[in-house]
């Protein structure tokens, strides 16, 4: 089926919404009930009000200050498997950590490649004698 692979992305998101959302109501009850113990009810709920605002303030200028800083980034080619794989784990570190764990698991079952991996990066340059 075609479309079965969107429709368990959907139903995965739709979960994960709704179990952050249930956190955050929870959270927010957390905060009001210890809230409440110390000052009057409905300061409780402003103060509550008021930090959950703040919170979702700073979370939208942090999203708004990396989209505008994904434009200037596109240009930036890193050269060097190195510098590709710090870019990777920088910009999509889910990603990176995946393709680490694979490397890793390839390892794991080759260990001849391992070795020979490792004594590439570890071998020193040596000058030719004529």
């Amino acid at each position: 089926m075609f479309g079965r692979g969107l429709v368990n992305r959907a139903v995965a998101t739709f979960v994960a919404a709704g179990a952050g959302f249930v956190a955050m109501v929870a959270l927010g009850a957390t905060v009001y009930y210890l809230l409440a113990l110390v000052v009057v009810p409905l300061a409780a709920a402003a103060i509550t009000s008021a930090l959950f605002a703040v919170i979702a303030l700073i979370i939208a200028l942090v999203f708004v200050r990396r989209a505008q800083g994904e434009e200037d980034e596109e240009d930036y080619e890193p050269e060097g498997l190195g510098m590709r794989a710090l870019h990777l784990f920088q910009q999509r570190p889910v990603l990176g950590t995946v393709a680490a764990l694979a490397g890793g698991w390839i390892f794991l079952r080759n260990p001849a490649l391992a070795t020979m991996v490792a004594a590439a990066f570890t071998e020193k340059s040596r000058p030719r004698r004529r």
